[in-house]
């Protein structure tokens, strides 16, 4: 059916990459787009129309997550090469590599302050970094599987993770310990994040189901079962009162939490849909899968400047006191199984008059990046060289002194 005006409408698709899209995520003033991909590039699409792209060319394997910093001054992406890297999003594209994980790298994300960064890998582990000083702080072991992805609450105070033995866990940064603990006897998260004022948690499941938890009473809010596939992303609306989900099934589902109940479906993608995300104030959502594409779909529901949000959320981000948050309870009742009235939306059924999709591309090399791990052992090389020089100078002045004697 068409769309009607207040609903979601495809604006522009981009294609550029050469194998399955990955992950999303918008600049915060919402003028470019970052993507990354199987083909083993990071791209930087500008939002403007006939603008070039840039190609980021420095992972030597699948680019399994980017996110932009909340400054925007700086690109994080993970890879299947075991490493994560730190972009500078400009024309240069100028990287640092950091090496510390002993398997691939599944996810990343950066605290709300942008000071640190956390990371998910298929070692088991979860570690944090240090932005500031661009160096490793500390490793979070719990799980007993691959770690599938791990986010920053609001405030920076917890992180939350998921992995492949059908846990989520709750972090305390603070003293370093988990601290909540949900398990699912049947599947696992492939992907968890915190609703946007930090009392809840979503998570997307490899059993179809999509799952919003209230993390203060350790209690299952809602249970959405709207998928045929494995959900593999979630994303909530800035306001917090809608979430959207990308599955396998080849669609995205819009979900209104405040109602409890599946609002949209659209179509737009051929084959299954890895990842989607909402921009920084909720105007506008970009999707990528498996064709390859990059879907940005324009919103003109629950419309909230950004600055407005950020202003409500931050007065609960200091001081000590627990996070108090847009509390979501359903009005109807859960779980949410059978047929339920919604719109669906499928752009390749409308006349669109849609934008140039292929912007000429600039591929940028990294040929600056540097490896904490090698410049530890360049440093340690170097003392060992130094101690090597002293001992042999002492060794000549003792046996002068001896000849002389």
């Amino acid at each position: 059916m068409a769309s009607a005006p207040e609903d979601p409408v495809l604006e522009r698709y981009f294609k550029g990459h050469k194998a399955a899209v990955t992950s999303v995520s918008f600049s915060p003033n919402g003028k470019q787009l970052a993507t990354a991909s199987w083909d083993t590039f990071l791209m930087l699409w500008n939002l403007k129309p006939q603008a070039r792209a840039y190609r980021y060319v420095g992972h030597k394997d699948v680019v399994t997550s980017v996110q932009f910093s909340p400054q925007g001054n700086l690109l994080a992406s993970g890879s299947r090469d075991r490493t994560v890297r730190l972009w500078i999003p400009d024309k240069k594209g100028k990287s640092s590599e950091f090496k510390a994980h002993t398997a691939p790298v599944r996810s990343v994300d950066f605290s709300s302050d942008g000071q640190y960064l956390v990371t998910a890998s298929e070692d088991k582990s979860i570690k944090v970094w240090n932005m500031h000083r661009q160096r490793f702080l500390y490793s979070l072991y719990r799980h007993t599987h691959w770690v599938r992805c791990a986010k920053f609450s609001p405030d920076g105070r917890l992180i939350v993770s998921c992995s492949e033995d059908k846990t989520v866990k709750i972090w305390d940064t603070t003293n370093k310990q988990c601290v909540n603990n949900f398990s699912d006897s049947v599947g696992f998260a492939n992907f968890v994040d915190f609703n946007p004022n930090g009392t809840c948690i979503a998570s997307a499941g490899s059993d179809h189901t999509v799952k919003i938890w209230d993390i203060r009473v350790n209690k299952l809010l809602q249970h959405y079962q709207v998928h045929n596939c494995g959900v593999n992303c979630v994303s909530f609306h800035p306001s917090g009162n809608h979430l959207i989900t990308a599955s396998s099934d080849g669609t995205l589902k819009i979900l209104d939490l405040l109602e409890g109940r599946l609002i949209y479906t659209l179509q737009g993608h051929t084959g299954p849909v890895f990842t989607v995300s909402f921009s920084k104030g909720g105007e506008m959502f970009a999707s990528g899968g498996a064709d390859a594409q990059v879907l940005l779909w324009k919103t003109n529901f629950d419309e909230l400047h950004s600055k407005d949000l950020n202003k409500r959320n931050l007065k609960r981000l200091h001081f000590d006191s627990q996070p108090h948050l847009l509390d979501i309870y359903p009005r109807t009742p859960h779980p949410h199984e059978g047929k339920v009235e919604t719109v669906e939306i499928n752009p390749k059924l409308d006349v669109i008059d849609l934008q140039s999709s292929s912007p000429p591309v600039v591929d940028i090399l990294s040929f600056d990046s540097t490896t904490t791990v090698s410049i530890l052992e360049q440093r340690l090389t170097l003392t060992e060289d130094k101690l090597k020089d002293c001992l042999e100078n002492q060794q000549k002045i003792f046996g002068a002194i001896h000849q002389k004697s």
